[in-house]
């Protein structure tokens, strides 16, 4: 072994990187801070201690940071809580957006010039986000109940719902947008994996996407440069936090398959489609030909950006019908009822 970079090692990845740490201390990057708990016990205080100094030989000592056992766990849920409350915001404001005629890129970049939040809202996903962290909130709502807060828990559990809203939102604009029925039309699916450049797929949501697609009888193309078919089916007929479980508890059903397909290319996935929709930010989708994707579907061809990829200018050139989350309505959707 000559050299590890542990990238992300927090809640989960943290013992793995203290044990690598003590076998070889020299072969690490140092991480921005390290947050030990431990309880308030002779006993607690020593494993806290022991911890430290293996830290310590490889981070500076201003950097970790050692407190008790509830301060560490809620530091945690509470990062994971407040980044799904910005993401929240950013959710809703991109509903009321497009009902106004507003443009959600531009409100956020006048936010932007204000310092005291624009960073903040800025730093949150348009689009989708949050459903990776609803077991962190879903514990946080746990905690508050548990010692008689029930307005703080309706406060976080509504985050939640927030965000839940705006996956089944998306759905229903893709019905609605095409003449209220998907039954039996393709609908391609571009990207699975929570965001761009990982393959983890932990409650990314495209899966309630595709759930709410196939359960109005589309058939659903899905590609992803990193998901595999076997992950694509797991999920879709996984139970929501079902990923938490070992690998050998988790469903696979082979009638998962009957209106999905994996595809190999985004363009083979489009091919006969009446509709295609944006679901991870991959970078490659912003460079597709998307000419030539339009000539290979049925007409009227539509767009449905969930992660603002996408010029739906230059697409409307091309001849597609476009919905872009928290931009200005395309003409064919503008007279039609706000989506709920």
């Amino acid at each position: 072994m000559v050299k590890i970079c542990c990238i992300g090692a927090g809640y989960v990845g943290g013992p793995t990187m203290a044990v690598i740490a003590l076998k070889c201390p020299d072969d690490l990057f140092s991480p921005d801070r390290v947050l030990i708990g431990g309880r308030e016990t002779p006993e607690g205080r020593a494993a806290v201690a022991a911890l430290k100094s293996i830290y310590a030989r490889w981070v500076p000592d201003d950097r970790i940071i050692t407190t008790n056992l509830w301060s560490a766990e809620l530091s945690k849920l509470a990062a994971n809580a407040f980044l799904a409350q910005r993401i929240s915001s950013v959710n809703a404001i991109s509903a009321l957006c497009e009902a106004t005629g507003a443009d959600v890129a531009e409100v956020a970049n006048s936010i932007g010039k204000d310092s005291r939040i624009g960073p903040r809202f800025l730093s949150a996903s348009v689009g989708f986000g949050g459903s990776c962290f609803q077991k962190d909130i879903l514990n946080l709502v746990y905690i508050c109940e548990c010692y008689g807060l029930p307005e703080v828990a309706n406060y976080w559990r509504q985050v939640i719902r927030i965000n839940d809203y705006q996956k089944s939102r998306f759905v229903n604009r893709v019905v609605s947008s095409m003449f209220n029925t998907v039954a039996g039309k393709k609908v391609a699916v571009l990207g699975f994996a929570f965001k761009k450049d990982t393959g983890d797929t932990r409650e990314t949501p495209a899966i309630d996407v595709c759930k709410g697609l196939v359960g109005d009888k589309a058939v659903v193309s899905i590609y992803d440069p990193q998901v595999t078919e076997e992950q694509v089916q797991r999920d879709l007929v996984m139970n929501k936090f079902d990923w938490d479980h070992p690998r050998h508890l988790q469903p696979m059903s082979p009638s998962s398959a009957k209106h999905v397909a994996v595809s190999w290319d985004a363009y083979e996935a489009a091919r006969g489609a009446h509709a295609v929709c944006i679901l991870t930010e991959w970078d490659e989708f912003r460079r597709l030909d998307y000419q030539r994707m339009y000539d290979a579907m049925h007409k009227p061809a539509f767009l449905f950006d969930g992660r603002n990829v996408v010029d739906p200018d230059k697409l409307r050139r091309i001849g597609f019908v476009v919905y872009s989350i928290g931009k200005p309505l395309d003409h064919w959707l503008r007279d039609m009822p706000a989506v709920a």
